[in-house]
């Protein structure tokens, strides 16, 4: 019998004060937004259009460009700062009372909102024009810009994850995982509207309200930190990485940087020539920076490290120099293949000196089994974004097509090799603790740790480590709410503690082995949660339990009570929405690649990439 958990239960879906809280502020949001393009479209207002005007004069693009990425801008960062604070909440502090109770909330809300709301304005704002020859027509003398209608969508998609969030925790409890499917959706949405911005800034820069104005230097760099926003949207998928408690296996982390650097940076370097790359690098590492400094530091949460994608970079600056990129796939093939080979490894250089996990010798073959084809599918679907945003025809519909199909099947054939997870069986670790200094009357212990069987564990690991996190934050919390301590191994089988980690209060204490496919936890400490009918695990100085499954420890509040096709069907409708949504995007960009090669555009600056 399927357990649907009741509405306002801790671990299971919103109290339905705050569904119809945030169901009221979306009707009236969306009344206002349709009110406001009523009166405009009926023309008994001008001060939208003479607000577009007056920045697309500055920027020498049409207003329905100028103004939604002007808005956009806001939002994104909006959006991201309250993304990296939200992940970092739960980290220090566990599951939600609900959805407006986690102040994080409100800006990554108020971030995709806006978003849909950008790309509302550009295709409202159009008035006695047809935006350009791939415009979307909607009414009789109505267009809309092709990137317009794709920033909506991808807020859209991303809106539509909120509600869906809340049945996916009413069904099978909340996921406390930056990985939950409907997580992903809210944000995915927001990271891949970064490329119906670049194409809506390519749809206004060849109707510029001045043909003969040249876009000057700051331009250039303008348009190389919206490649920079793309590198950080895609980015946003392994930020569990960066904070050191991701719930998959480790080698997801040099693929998913592959599969964002290849992509943002290939194309970046083939639109915009010389240098290019190391712009965007550096201003996705300030904006990182920034948001890591407000979240840790500022907000008093755990601290986050990021990716510095600079060696990927380098690759692709030098890979640019080849005679090859006059053919642009195979050029983004190439690039893709080295930066996912000498690009990955100068990665992996700043991952030992930054991150908490780095990347072990023996996970190589593996990583580069999956990171190889992704690199390659990666440059490629970059190439062919680069393409459009020059103006330059892409290949036949059947070879685009079916290289798009095929990055996305070689992405999930590696996503789903990751998943792949081994629980031993009969395998078991006898833990001692030594009471360590207390932290404000809080136990603090240090742990000797026997894995039987010895042989369990290789000799160079992942990870074999203690996890102190959800303690709360504050000065009287250790590590603002999460203690990683790495253990080091002594004999056989046999690891000890380098630091002490807490044993008190509602910090979670486990002990985590990731070795190869091997992903598995032992409880050291857990207290009892009456909110989610969770008993208490105590840590007495001496305990032998059995591995279990890592889920089951880390994602305490999650409910396995339910069959296994639901789950299944689940997971397939957020799957389809994706598809349906990077689907979009593609039709998108090969319909402003196809009107616009038809077209003159003296307005283009081509851009010598040698």
């Amino acid at each position: 019998m399927m357990r649907v958990l009741a509405q306002g239960t801790e671990g299971g879906g919103a109290a339905l004060d705050q569904v119809i809280i945030l169901t009221g502020a979306a009707m009236l949001i969306a009344a206002g937004l349709c009110w406001v393009a009523y009166l405009h479209r009926t023309r008994r207002i001008n001060w939208l259009k003479s607000a577009a005007d007056r920045l697309g004069q500055m920027s020498n693009r049409p207003g329905w460009v100028a103004l939604p990425i002007a808005l956009f801008i806001t939002t994104i960062l909006t959006a991201l700062l309250g993304f990296i604070w939200d992940v970092s909440l739960h980290i220090a502090d566990g599951r939600d009372e609900g959805p407006l109770a986690n102040p994080a909330h409100y800006f990554i809300l108020v971030g995709l909102f806006f978003l849909f709301i950008a790309g509302m304005l550009a295709i409202i704002l159009p008035l006695d024009e047809k935006p350009g020859p791939a415009a979307i027509r909607i009414t009789r003398n109505w267009y809309a810009p092709v990137g317009g209608v794709l920033m909506a969508g991808a807020g859209l998609y991303a809106l539509i994850g909120f509600p869906l969030d809340d049945v996916w925790h009413r069904l099978f409890g909340q996921d406390v995982t930056l990985w939950g499917p409907t997580h992903l959706m809210l944000i995915g949405g927001a990271g891949l509207s970064l490329v119906a911005v670049l194409l809506l800034e390519f749809e206004g820069r060849l109707h510029k309200p001045d043909p003969e104005r040249t876009d000057g230097p700051l331009l250039w760099v303008l348009r190389s930190f919206a490649f920079g926003g793309l590198l950080i949207g895609l980015s946003v998928f392994p930020v569990e990485f960066d904070f050191g408690v991701q719930q998959f296996r480790l080698v997801f982390h040099p693929m998913l940087i592959t599969v964002a650097g290849t992509i943002a940076l290939i194309a970046a370097r083939y639109t915009l020539g010389r240098l290019s790359t190391l712009v965007v690098v550096a201003f996705a590492f300030l904006v990182r920076g920034v948001v890591a400094v407000l979240v840790g530091p500022i907000l008093g949460a755990p601290s986050n490290v990021f990716p510095l994608y600079l060696g990927i970079a380098v690759v692709v600056e030098l890979m640019a120099l080849l005679p090859l990129i006059r053919k642009p796939v195979w050029w983004g093939a190439l690039t893709g293949l080295v930066a996912a080979t000498v690009g990955l490894w100068l990665e992996s250089l700043w991952v030992r000196g930054m991150y908490i996990n780095p990347w072990p010798t023996s996970m190589w073959p593996e990583a580069l089994a999956m990171a190889v084809p992704v690199g390659i599918a990666g440059g490629v679907v970059g190439a062919l974004l680069a393409m459009v945003l020059c103006g330059e025809q892409l290949p036949r519909p059947t070879i685009r097509r079916g290289l798009v199909v095929v990055a996305v099947v070689i992405a999930a054939a590696a996503t789903a090799n990751g998943l792949r997870v081994d629980v031993p069986e009969g395998a078991s670790a006898t833990v001692r603790l030594s009471d360590a200094e207390p932290v404000n009357g809080g136990r603090m212990v240090t742990a000797e740790v026997v894995v039987t069987p010895a042989d369990l564990i290789g000799d160079n690991p992942e990870w074999v480590q203690i996890l102190g996190w959800q303690g709360g934050r504050g000065s009287d919390s250790p590590g603002r709410g999460l203690v990683v301590d790495r253990l080091e191994r002594v004999g056989p089988g046999q690891y000890v503690s380098t630091k002490p980690v807490p044993a008190y209060g509602t910090w979670k204490t486990v002990l985590r082995v990731h070795d190869g496919r091997v992903l598995t936890a032992v409880p050291i400490y857990m207290p009892h949660d009456p909110g989610i009918d969770a008993e208490a695990v105590p840590a007495p100085n001496e305990l032998t339990r059995p591995f279990v499954a890592e889920i089951t420890v880390l994602q305490r509040e999650r409910s396995f009570d339910h069959p296994a096709w639901l789950m299944t069907t689940a997971a397939l409708v957020v799957l389809l929405c994706s598809l349906v949504l990077i689907a979009a995007l593609s039709w998108g960009a090969a319909r402003i690649s196809l009107a616009y090669r038809r077209t003159a555009h003296p307005g283009t600056e081509r851009v010598e990439r040698r």
